[in-house]
């Protein structure tokens, strides 16, 4: 479906009734979620609200998994809060809207050049270590306002540390509402309040923080201010941008993007429609760059907020649409009680957020599944502890494609293709060396890109010390070739000259033949003998193979 026909889309009073009523529980608990959201990026909690309302209103109308809420996540809040550690609180607070609406278009350029399909790319073992990384990061981080204890700057494993050094420096009451909320959140989660359970381990904490009137408990007024009233759009300031703005939005958008393909994944649509990953792309874009115009922080696809909206019988994607706009009344009425909330519920929100969020079965089934995975997931999430988000994200990229192309390596098998006592092609292990004056036809598994054409190099059949060998490499299938396979080629071909031999290449596409042709690296009809595919299987290196043996024949005869 068009992007275009999407606002006219026909939707039944019924649905429609139904949607208005399962956004409500997605608002309420964007309350909380929004605020804790905008702490760990370390802004001001009312810019996670604004986000929590332009967020799933934009994307909402615009995503193809039409139950997906596209909201603060704590990946995107840590990605861009890594990126703007350096600035004070009034310039991270400025500096994080830019941030937001480059990352929307990011995102919605990689959603219009249709790059979704590079999201495969980014392997299990990676994405694992670095979600891994990114809850232990919120765990560590979230001490310091559990406690009340201020430990300077470093990362977050660092200040964990010295907050866990220095019990002597907690703040008891602080600490104290803080296992409250922990407590409430843990023992509401097994009841029907589950839904609302953040907002409620927000309010019971923080009321008794107002009646006892505590003194040295943090409050969100203390952290930024906050406006009352409806958001109005406004542009960001082009006089905040930087490198590590730039780095930041780009760090937001692989991880936004990554995360948004798995909820996708995670929530297939009701009529059994596909989901777009580029649409889903566009949408997730199409909400940060609402979400930085209304002065918010960076959105995504939400498993949490997407996982509540079907348990609360979404039926349509207004269902996200309307949980932003709920979100808006919410703001338009209580945005002055917002203020109040003690600091350290926020912080147990955060920390019960992230340790739910592990995947330890996951985790453990990626650990049983070899080195590679073992070092992916370790070195990713060693990385996202010891480095700056964006950073670490880069990290997990280079990673996956080293990966894909070892992988590509391992897997690439070459093997000899003969002929059964009843005439019938069969397989076996390809030979080490050539056999003289004998034809060895030769299929390839595997890619031969990259390091794969340099495997296949060395699993080539040795022709040294032979006489007049003549080879068939079988290549039906392939599409395209890389400059290296050629390069390969050029010199296995040399080497069988040399020995008097001969190489034909069969089950040619016609896109393969103009590559070849088009890259003149070698002389074909001559040392190499081309032989395009036919529709019926094995006809072209059945050809390959008598031409090769016609060969030798004439080969024999004028030596002798």
């Amino acid at each position: 479906m068009a992007a275009s026909t999407v606002l006219v889309m026909k939707v039944s009073a019924a649905d429609l009734r139904n949607d208005a009523i399962a956004g409500l529980p997605g608002a309420i608990s964007s309350v909380p979620d929004g605020m804790a959201a905008a702490i760990l990026a370390g802004v001001s909690p009312i810019q996670g609200l604004y986000a929590s309302f332009a967020g799933p209103t934009a994307g909402g109308v615009l995503s193809s998994t039409r139950l997906m809420v596209i909201t603060t996540t704590s990946a995107a809040a840590l990605a861009a809060g890594s990126a703007l550690s350096g600035l004070g609180l009034e310039e991270r607070n400025r500096a994080i809207i830019l941030l937001t609406v480059i990352a929307g278009g990011l995102m919605v350029a990689a959603g219009v050049f249709k790059l979704g399909r590079y999201t495969r790319f980014v392997t299990q073992s990676v994405m694992i270590g670095f979600l891994s990384g990114v809850a232990a990061n919120i765990v560590f981080g979230q001490l310091q306002d559990l406690t009340g204890v201020s430990p300077g700057s470093g990362i977050a494993l660092a200040r964990a540390w010295r907050v866990i050094t220095s019990p002597g420096d907690f703040h008891i009451p602080s600490l104290l509402i803080g296992l409250a909320a922990i407590a409430l959140l843990v023992v509401l989660a097994r009841t029907p309040l589950s839904s609302v359970s953040a907002v409620i381990a927000l309010v019971i904490p923080t009321a008794v923080v107002l009646l006892a009137d505590l003194e040295g408990v943090a409050q969100v007024s203390d952290v930024g201010a906050i406006p009352s009233g409806i958001p109005m759009p406004a542009l960001p300031r082009l006089g905040d941008l930087s490198l590590s703005v730039l780095l930041g939005a780009l760090a937001v958008a692989a991880i936004v993007l990554v995360q948004g393909a798995g909820v996708s994944e995670s929530a297939p649509n009701l009529d059994g429609s596909p989901s777009d990953p580029n649409r889903d792309f566009i949408a997730q874009g199409a909400g940060n760059v609402a979400a930085g115009l209304f002065k918010g922080m960076p959105v995504g696809g939400s498993v949490g907020q997407t996982a509540l909206n079907v348990a609360a019988g979404g039926r349509t994607r207004w269902a996200a649409v309307f949980s932003g706009l709920w979100m808006l009344l919410i703001l338009a009425v209580f945005s002055s009680a917002v203020g109040k909330v003690a600091v350290p519920t926020l912080a147990a929100v955060l920390i019960v957020a992230a340790i739910g969020s592990l995947r330890p079965r996951e985790a453990a089934a990626v650990w049983r599944t070899g080195l590679n995975s073992k070092i992916a997931m370790a070195s990713t999430f060693v990385a996202t502890l010891m480095l700056p988000v964006a950073a670490a994200v880069g990290v997990g990229v280079v990673l996956s494609m080293l990966l894909q192309l070892n992988r590509e390596a391992i897997d690439l098998a070459v093997v000899e293709i003969y002929f059964d006592d009843d005439g019938r092609p069969a397989e076996r292990h390809a030979p080490k060396v050539l056999r003289s004056h004998e034809v060895t036809i030769l299929a390839v598994y595997g890619s031969l890109f990259y390091a794969g054409a340099r495997t296949l190099q060395a699993r080539l059949p040795d022709p040294t010390g032979t006489e007049g060998p003549a080879v068939v490499l079988r290549l039906r299938g392939r599409t395209s070739m890389g400059a290296t396979f050629y390069a390969v080629l050029e010199q296995y071909s040399e080497r069988l000259q040399a020995v008097g031999g001969t190489l034909t290449l069969t089950g040619l596409t016609a896109p393969v033949l103009d590559q070849i042709r088009r890259t003149q690296r070698f002389e074909v009809e001559g040392p190499i003998t081309l032989v395009p595919a036919t529709e019926r299987l094995f006809e072209s290196t059945e050809k390959g193979y008598r031409s090769a043996v016609a060969w030798q024949l004439s080969n024999r005869r004028s030596t002798d």
